[in-house]
């Protein structure tokens, strides 16, 4: 096994490696900006290295720093969790070339997955369902690109090959309005992804965001983990995620598992993944794959006991995984929502300093946070400051659960959106279960 990791993150998911390398009997350095030298992770590292001011782009973001400070203190191995640059191939190569092992997969593969042309393509390739799109990257001519979405059928979306998080993305609906969304999509790419290349795909008026989370030892053998249904998003941001998704048969379930292990056996795939799915009619769509672990894995640990970290790390040192497919079982349902610094009405950011905390408790419920009372949320990163998660042995009982943890979670001093997440536990439609990716932004619509 490793001996140290340097945990190349911050907050919750800091704090969730941490407590895994602990449980592994790894020393762990933590890096932190000036503005973090108070989290809760970086108190109990046997080793923490300021790497720079508060600004991401100067410290979670700078390479050099990085690499320097998994040199200075010893470390065998880099964990860069989710976001900043878990998925940035540049890292991980200088990663390995520095003599670390980068938890997480090959750059190649994350260079291949993480250019949305090169993903479907490899996808289609493995057998795995896409959307009708048109299978590379759009040309400049407008006549050609008429045809190809006329092929498709109207509605379409234009993508940004490089994007992401909501961005580089436009529905068009008529071919009078195709021209125009094309030019301004490449602009929008080309200006935050520093990569113009966008391609066409089928708009799906309705459909459910199903996820299918994967782990594979890049020695042959991978598996599945079950589906997520994350369709409870704002503006693309997944904001209540469960599993397993309502509806979604075991023979469904073993179809699209099947393919996606096929899918990371053929590329050599190496730790977690998540296949990332529109799903319409009973029909999955794959759109993308995420080569990370998800703000999301709690709730696939809790139906299969399996935890996803501690299997990354395993993978990182070299050994093949510890189980076989045979050995998943799904058992019962949990849910999970993110607690963000925000006003839950217009969804500002409100940093600021937490004067009052209590953790909710009792059976089956999980919170996965690093703040504390006294805990100065910073302005600097994203506002998500915990993950509160509900596990019963029904949804019915894992809803309940849920309504009693966010009832007793108390932080004070701040805004939250608590209060957005108690009007979803009790609304009708997401009690029935089956919502849409569109549903939440409809219902929230009074709050523009």
């Amino acid at each position: 096994m490793l001996d140290k990791i340097l945990i190349a993150n911050r907050g919750e998911i800091a704090l969730r490696i941490l407590r895994a390398c602990k449980e592994l009997g790894i020393k762990t350095a933590a890096v932190h900006s000036t503005a973090d030298k108070d989290l809760k992770h970086v108190l109990l590292a046997d080793e923490t290295v300021c790497i720079g001011p508060a600004p991401a782009a100067k410290s979670y973001l700078n390479i050099p720093a990085l690499i320097s400070a998994a040199e200075v203190t010893g470390a065998s191995a880099i964990h860069p969790g989710y976001g900043f640059l878990s998925e940035n191939a540049d890292f991980a190569e200088q990663v390995e070339r520095s003599g670390f092992i980068f938890i997480g997969p090959k750059p190649e593969t994350i260079r291949l997955m993480g250019d949305k042309v090169s993903a479907i393509a490899a996808m289609k390739k493995a057998g795995v369902p896409c959307v009708p799109g048109s299978d590379g990257p759009l040309g400049n001519n407008i006549e050609t690109n008429k045809q190809i979405a006329k092929t498709i059928g109207y509605p379409i979306i234009i993508k940004a090959s490089g994007g992401g998080g909501g961005r580089g993305m436009r529905i068009v609906r008529q071919e009078k309005d195709l021209e125009q969304a094309i030019k301004m999509t490449k602009l929008e790419a080309k200006t935050a992804f520093n990569n113009d290349t966008v391609y066409m795909e089928k708009f799906l008026e309705n459909p459910r965001h199903i996820e299918i989370q994967i782990l594979a030892d890049g020695q042959g053998h991978a598996v599945y983990l079950g589906e997520r249904d994350c369709s409870m998003q704002r503006r693309n941001q997944k904001v209540v995620e469960e599993a397993p998704a309502i509806g979604i048969t075991p023979k469904m379930r073993q179809f699209i598992g099947e393919r996606c292990v096929n899918a990371c056996i053929e590329i050599g795939y190496r730790g977690a993944g998540t296949f990332e799915f529109l799903f319409e009619n009973n029909e999955f769509y794959f759109i993308e794959m995420n080569t990370r672990v998800q703000v999301e894995h709690p709730v696939t640990e809790m139906i299969t006991g399996i935890d996803i970290v501690k299997e990354q790390i395993s993978i990182a040192a070299g050994r093949p995984l510890s189980f076989k497919q045979s050995d998943v079982h799904i058992k019962g349902h949990a849910i999970e929502c993110r607690i963000n610094a925000e006003d839950p009405k217009t969804f500002l950011p409100s940093p600021g300093k937490i004067t009052r905390f209590h953790a909710p408790g009792g059976f089956g419920i999980r919170w996965e946070s690093h703040i504390y009372a006294g805990y100065t949320v910073p302005p600097y990163y994203d506002s998500m400051i915990g993950k509160l998660i509900a596990y019963g042995e029904t949804r019915d009982v894992a809803i309940a659960r849920m309504k009693n943890a966010l009832a007793e979670l108390v932080i004070d001093g701040i805004k939250t959106n608590i209060e957005l997440h108690v009007e979803i536990m009790n609304d009708k439609n997401f009690l029935k279960g089956g919502t849409n990716i569109h549903y939440l932004e409809k219902k929230l619509g009074i709050y523009g």
